[in-house]
Formats: structure tokens, C-alpha cells, sequence
């Protein structure tokens, strides 16, 4: 039996009903209380559970003792859920959907167990009610839900851009090329389906997936805004993003199942997007610019993931994908997208469809740039975790500054025309051009006078962080790549535009300040080598940083401590320590936070296992003597030669003093300094690290070794 649409095969003829009930949109089922309709029967039984619980969960609980209803969010406001995908009854693959109530609490009067995200309920559908037997009878390549959002089911076609895809299998002509197809397509098949029934085995239900979802908005985009809440469709997304969204969701729920539920999840995402990319690449939202935006931003939800997983294989899978961003954004003509004419923000007298297409059309440019620069974030992260170099010149950025987020955080179209009227001048600077600024000093006044966005500060540092990566050879400067103090007295230039600009919220101004103690402590010291010299020294395996070319065995840990490159990497080390302590809980989980912390405790491991863990620090730090003390005194090879080489100065800071190793000049004073014991304050980090595994599971490779570095200590 064959579909009338789309020629796909069934065996049953209930399975090829529920099927072409994708095509027509048809929804036989409706519930007898809300009237929603559903396109299965099995979907409407789940359904009408939820309005059954919450009835007890009212006879059970007091007036008083009620919650408020989670509010829906205003773009799923009276809409109704598109139910485009294959389905077939549980029993044919073995694996009947468990009841929602084996996955919810036992206090059911605490909860209101209404969706969130209605359409919730539909994208597990498309994950439990594959027809296994049936899957592959699609091109190769392609993944048997849909990977664009659509009403109807349909294969797959390759964009006229690309070579054309060979045809079925069963065009090739037999013998041995016709079986080794045969082979692949058979390895193939077995893959998805291993994937899939990871996910299904998982006993994911629309609850997890909505919870998920939401625990993604709230929790993860404020720290890394690249999704706009107010105006996002459930189901006008790509479920390869959903997944990747639901994922990074899962990581912020507290049962200790979440965790591998995100795990498959993310596994089947990743393989939706390495088969079918040529696809995704070719869908176009309804206000997009560009072709292939929603796999850009997957695209980047997949690294952020992958990038901080507990799991190691996941890790590494991570990082040889992480150059894709840009070669789909490249082919899409993303980097040459125009921006959004300023002229065409309409006043608050306008027509209300107009304003609220103007908004979409605004956001969706605002989200493509967005997840552009976010790829330049990661590259940087990922560069330092892998060994590799980056994989795009970030000082050639041409895109220009994203908005202010108050104008992206919106909530409707009148408030997001108020704050674009009230701008007093639109950023059209690149970042290509601040980041030249930032190496002239003749244009050191105007860099100060560019109000940026705590967003746009990330990319600029990881901008200075890809320079810092050209200039660690050991055989001098390459041509053209600044050396380290020149990115020192860019950065602190950038330390002073943090600290006064006013538009920075207290969070943001941490998260920012934190990236750049780690970059600076970075000019200082290679803290992953650091950290593959320590560990090689003891013996200790560690699993964070990749060993590309093998540990380069050259630093003298007991001499480096003595130096002031050492010293200036100490107090960033502390300086981290205690951004991360000061960070409001909601906002503890920022992307480099694992790999910062990291790097300051490997900086104290080093001092306490090098004879110093305990001793005196100035009592106030001033950071600008700290980057342009340490840029002189690099000059310098021999540690004893550090205070000589500077005649003392009664205006010098302490700070300066203490970079330069003359401490007795300001430890006579009690004032002036103050003691850290840095075992004390290794076993401190550590807990940091516990509370970080969970939502980065990288932090559990991280606190296994802080924690024999401990150990050494004692």
C-alpha cells in the first residue's frame, strides 16, 4: 500500500491513514473540554490525562496553595498545532509510549501540567512514531522526520547549487558497486535507527521536551541571547534546532535522567544535520533574508553543547565540526546579507500588522547576525580547547555591531519602536574597524566613545584571544600578528570601556569582565600548556585540553612562578575566582566560565606546588598597572633582573611593585596587602567546579584534576 502523495509504502492500512492524515492536515480527534483537535488518537489519550490530573491536583489543593498558570507564549497565542510528520502505531516498533504520569512528580497538586509549548506533543510524535520498516525507502542521506517545518511529508531535494544527488539505490546497476551501496545504506539505516531508539528508550515525553524548551529561554538565552523569546514559533523551527534547544534545556532540570535524555536527543540532531544539511541549507523562514539561517543557528546550539559535554566522544565530535558555521554561512551569503534599513522602523501611529511584520522582519536580521557572531565566540573557545588554530581571521570581521539588547529584548512592537526611536545613533561600525581602533592610539577617544552591547564585547575578545593564539610560537611574532603587549594595552583599553559604560547591567558586566581576565591571563601564560606541563610533571591524566603536537616540556614551573609573567597571571586567577563567586545564581553558568576557572586554578596549582601557597597580594588592584608592568617586564628574561631593571617611584601603585617582585615595598604595610592561602583556596574552586558539572559536564574532567592537584598539595 502506497501513499497517494508521496508514494511511501506501509504495510497496515491504519499506519498509511495516520500517514496521509499528514498531507491533509486532517485531525479526527478532539478533545471534549478545551475542543483542541489531534491527528491521533493515541496523542489525544495523553491529552486528556493532563486535563484529568490537573482536576485532582485542584480537588487537592487549597485556593491558596494554587500556582499561577505559566504564561503561553504570545506567538502560540490561539494557534493550532500542524501535526506534518509519518506516524505509525507504537506497537509495530516495539516500544509503546510510557504514561506521563510514570515521568511526573508524585505531588501533582504543586504543578500545572499544561503545555508551555503546545507543540511539544507533536515533535514527540515525530520521535517515537517513525515507521522503522519503512524509513529508508527515502533518498539517502536523509533522516526519516522532516528536518524543515512543513505540512505534508515529502523527500528531500538537493538545491540546484550542489551536485545533483545520485539516484535510489535501486537505480544503480548490480554487481559489486550495486552491493557496496547496498551496504552503506544498510550501516546508515542502522545508525539512525540506533540513534532513535536511544531517544525513544529514553522515555522522553512532551512534559521533558516542554520543560526543556522553556528551561532554554530562561535559563540559557539570557547569558547568550541568540534567540528571540516574544516572537519564536515552535513550529516554524527546523527540529534539528528544537532538539539542540531542548538539549541545552535539559541541562538546567534537576532529575539526574535529564542529562542523558539531552544526550540522545543531541545525537539525533547531529545526525539529522550530517545527512541532511543540503536541505536545512535551502529552508528560508517566513521574514528570513537568507537562505539556511535556522541550520547556522543549530549549528551553533550544537557546539555550545557538544563543546561543554561531560561526554567525552560528543566533545570531540564537537570540535571537528566547528568550521561548518561558517561554510554554510559563506554559501548562504550570510556575511554579505544587507542590514535592516533604519528607515523602514515604522512610528508608534502605524498600522498594528504593519509594526508587527516590521518587528519579525527587524528580529529575524537582528537573530542572522546573532548567531553569525556567536560562531566567532565559539570558534575562539573551541580553538583553545582543541590545540587548533581558529578556524576564520576574527580580525578581518567585517559584520557590523548587533542592536542594544534592550531593544532586542523587546516584548512587542511598540516597545521595540520606542527603543529604536529612542537611540540616539545606530551602530554601523564593523568589528573589523574597533578592532584597528583598538591598535592605533590616535583613535583611543573615539573607541571610548562606542557604546557597546555586553555581547559585542564577547566577540571582540575572543577577537583579541585569536591574536593572542597566532603570537605563542616560540620562534617570535609571525608577520603581521600583534605581539603580546601590544594586545595588552588593546585590552586595557577594552577594561576601560567595560567599566564606564553605563548601559551594562551588573551580570553582563561580570560575565565580560570575567572573559577578559581570562584573556589576559592567557597573555601571560598559555594556560593549557601550563596545564599540560603540570600534568606531565606528576604523571596525571588529564582529558580538557587536546595534545595536538605533543606537550611542549620547556617551562620550569619552580622559575616561572618567580616571574612577574606569573605574578600578573595570579592575581587574573583570583580576580576570576571572584567574579565567579559575586555572579548572581542565574546567571553562573556563562560558556567560559568552565574553561576560566579552569585556568585560574591551574595557575594556583602551579604556585602551591612551586613553594608558594601561601603569600601576599596588594589590597586594591589597579589593572591597568598590571597588563603595562607585565608588558615591560616581559622584556626581560631573567627573573632577577625584574626589579632591577626600574628605578622605584613614590607614585608607582602597589600593584606595579608587586608585579616587578619588590612585595616588601608594600607587605610592611597591613593596609596595603592582604594574605590568600592558595590550598584554601584550591579546595574552594573545587566546589565552584561540582556546582558548574551541572549544567557544563566538562567541569567533571575539570574537578578530577584540580582534585590530584590537591591531593599533590598536601
Amino acid at each position: 500500500m502506497q501513499c497517494r502523495f508521496c508514494q511511501k509504502g506501509f504495510s497496515k492500512g491504519e499506519h498509511l491513514r495516520r500517514h496521509e492524515r499528514s498531507h491533509t492536515g486532517v485531525k479526527p480527534y478532539q478533545c471534549k473540554e478545551c475542543k483542541r483537535s489531534f491527528s491521533r488518537q493515541d496523542s489525544l489519550a495523553r491529552h486528556e490525562k493532563l486535563h484529568l490530573r490537573r482536576r485532582s491536583a485542584d480537588d487537592a489543593s487549597s485556593p491558596t496553595g494554587s500556582v499561577d498558570k505559566p504564561a503561553t507564549p504570545e506567538s502560540l497565542r490561539n494557534s493550532k498545532v500542524a501535526d506534518g510528520f509519518p506516524a505509525v502505531a507504537p506497537d509495530v516498533l516495539g516500544f509503546p509510549p510510557e504514561p506521563l504520569a510514570a515521568e511526573l512528580p508524585q505531588s501533582a497538586g504543586d504543578l500545572d501540567f499544561e503545555l508551555i509549548w503546545p507543540d511539544s506533543e507533536d515533535l514527540l510524535q515525530t520521535l517515537i512514531s517513525t515507521d522503522a520498516a519503512n524509513q529508508w525507502q527515502i533518498p539517502l542521506g536523509t533522516l526519516p522526520f522532516s528536518a524543515t517545518p512543513s505540512t505534508y511529508y515529502a523527500p528531500f531535494e538537493t538545491p540546484s547549487s550542489f551536485d545533483r544527488r545520485p539516484g535510489s539505490i535501486g537505480a544503480i546497476p548490480s554487481g559489486g558497486n550495486h552491493q557496496a551501496v547496498q551496504d552503506v545504506s544498510k550501516m546508515v539505516s542502522n545508525v539512525s535507527s540506533s540513534v532513535t531508539a536511544a531517544a525513544r528508550s529514553n522515555s522522553i515525553t512532551s512534559v521533558f521536551l516542554d520543560e526543556c524548551l522553556h528551561m532554554f529561554f530562561v535559563k540559557f538565552i539570557p547569558t547568550f541571547p541568540v534567540l528571540h523569546r516574544p516572537t519564536f514559533v515552535f513550529r516554524d523551527c527546523a527540529h534539528p534546532l528544537l532538539l539542540n534547544a531542548i538539549a541545552i534545556g535539559s541541562l538546567y532540570l534537576g532529575p539526574k535522567d535529564a542529562v542523558g535524555k539531552g544526550e540522545a536527543l543531541w545525537h539525533l540532531a547531529h545526525t539529522a544535520i550530517a545527512t541532511s544539511w543540503q536541505s536545512l541549507i535551502t529552508h528560508r523562514g517566513p521574514y528570513d533574508a537568507c537562505d539556511g539561517v535556522q541550520l547556522v543557528i543549530t549549528g551553533v546550539l550544537s557546539q555550545v553543547y557538544g563543546a561543554l559535554s561531560r561526554n567525552r566522544a560528543i566533545r570531540s565530535t564537537s570540535q571537528a565540526f566547528h568550521s561548518l558555521g561558517f561554510v554554510w554561512a559563506r554559501r548562504c551569503g550570510m556575511l554579505d546579507s544587507a542590514p535592516y534599513p533604519l528607515e523602514s522602523v515604522p512610528s508608534l501611529d502605524a498600522a498594528d500588522s504593519e509594526k508587527e511584520y516590521q518587528w519579525r522582519l527587524w528580529v529575524a536580521r537582528e537573530i542572522q547576525q546573532r548567531a553569525l557572531l556567536a560562531h566567532y565566540m565559539l570558534d575562539g573557545l573551541i580553538s583553545q580547547m582543541s590545540g587548533e588554530p581558529t578556524a576564520v581571521r576574527h580580525a578581518t570581521n567585517q559584520l557590523t555591531l548587533p542592536s542594544d539588547e534592550a531593544a532586542f529584548e523587546a516584548s512587542t512592537a511598540n516597545e521595540w519602536i520606542s527603543h529604536m526611536q529612542a537611540s540616539a545613533s545606530f551602530q554601523t561600525s564593523s568589528f573589523r574597524s574597533i578592532l584597528r581602533r583598538l591598535f592605533h592610539p590616535a583613535d583611543e577617544s573615539s573607541w571610548l566613545d562606542t557604546t557597546l552591547s555586553a555581547f559585542s564585547y564577547k566577540v571582540i575578545l575572543e577577537g583579541l584571544q585569536s591574536l593572542i593564539s597566532d603570537d605563542d610560537s616560540d620562534e617570535g611574532t609571525a608577520v603581521g600578528v600583534p605581539t603580546h603587549g601590544e594586545v595588552r594595552a588593546a585590552l586595557n583599553k577594552v577594561y576601560e570601556s567595560i567599566r564606564l559604560n553605563p548601559s551594562l547591567s551588573s551580570a553582563d558586566r561580570y560575565e565580560t569582565l570575567l572573559r577578559w581576565h581570562a584573556i589576559c591571563l592567557d597573555t601571560n601564560v598559555d594556560s593549557s600548556l601550563l596545564c599540560r606541563n603540570l600534568c606531565a610533571k606528576y604523571g596525571i591524566t588529564q582529558h580538557i585540553w587536546r595534545n595536538t603536537h605533543g606537550p611542549k616540556l620547556n617551562i620550569d614551573l619552580a622559575m616561572w612562578v618567580t616571574t612577574s609573567a606569573a605574578r600578573s597571571a595570579l592575581l587574573h586567577a583570583m580576580a576570576i575566582q571572584e567574579i565567579i563567586e559575586q555572579l548572581p545564581r542565574g546567571r553562573a553558568h556563562a560558556i567560559n566560565m568552565p574553561s576560566s576557572l579552569f585556568a585560574a586554578a591551574t595557575v594556583y596549582s602551579v604556585f602551591a606546588l612551586g613553594g608558594q601557597p601561601a603569600l601576599k597580594i596588594p589590597s586594591t588592584v589597579v589593572w591597568q598597572d598590571v597588563l603595562l608592568v607585565a608588558t615591560r617586564s616581559s622584556r626581560t628574561d631573567q627573573p632577577s633582573s625584574l626589579s632591577s631593571s626600574y628605578l622605584p617611584s613614590s607614585s608607582e601603585s602597589d600593584t606595579a611593585r608587586y608585579i616587578r617582585g619588590e612585595s616588601d615595598s608594600f607587605q610592611r604595610f597591613d593596609a596595603a596587602s592582604t594574605s590568600r592561602n592558595l590550598l584554601y583556596e584550591l579546595n574552594s574552586m573545587e566546589k565552584l567546579f561540582r556546582c558548574l558539572i551541572a549544567q557544563w559536564g566538562v567541569a567533571v574532567d575539570m574537578e578530577a584534576v584540580v582534585e590530584k592537584w590537591i591531593e599533590l598539595c598536601h
